[in-house]
């Protein structure tokens, strides 16, 4: 997660400057940046595309009455409702809030081992260091079998970088395959 920030209120100018804030602190070229959304009116208002035409980010736009167009973040969503300490009722207040996002993105980006990119965290594969870990994860699985081999049946995990991150990749290339066979 590279930004995150809790208002007391929904607005077009609000968005922008998260999305800006966010392409400085994160060194990121926000052109080609593809930026997708639900159709709020905070990412739709005025002030918003007029930062996004400015910085060169593409918005994109989920269809309406459809709540898993970017199946990423309803993923994210997932995580966060089911984390240990969210909230059962409001909070306290907005610095409350303020306060509990952050324990959660950083605990989501340092922390958490997520499944689509082999079990690193967001920041060990966004600061190169998923190679080495991977590296040291074979050589752990490589003495436990030549120590044991009476406990492996078959080949161990492939611990090496994920290249491409896709939810449901057997739904996306069967996609892929019908649409190459009706061409």
């Amino acid at each position: 997660m590279v930004g995150a920030a809790v208002h007391d209120r929904e607005s077009s100018e609000l968005a922008s400057e998260l999305i800006e804030e966010v392409c400085i602190l994160q060194e990121i070229d926000p052109r080609g940046v593809v930026l997708h959304s639900d159709n709020g009116s905070p990412m739709r208002g005025a002030t918003m595309l007029a930062t996004l035409q400015r910085l060169g980010v593409a918005p994109s736009f989920s269809r309406p009455s459809v709540s898993n167009d970017n199946p990423f973040v309803e993923s994210f969503f997932r995580t966060l409702k089911f984390c240990p300490g969210y909230p059962s009722g409001s909070f306290e207040s907005l610095q409350a809030a303020r306060e509990w996002v952050a324990v959660f993105v950083r605990w989501y980006n340092t922390e958490h081992l997520h499944s689509g990119i082999n079990f690193v965290t967001p920041n060990q594969r966004h600061e190169g260091r998923e190679d080495a870990i991977f590296a040291r994860r074979r050589q752990v699985y490589a003495t436990a079998r030549q120590a044991h081999p009476e406990r492996w049946s078959g080949s161990t995990r492939k611990w090496e970088s994920v290249k491409e991150v896709r939810l449901n990749p057997e739904k996306c290339h069967a996609n892929n395959a019908e649409k190459q066979a009706v061409a």
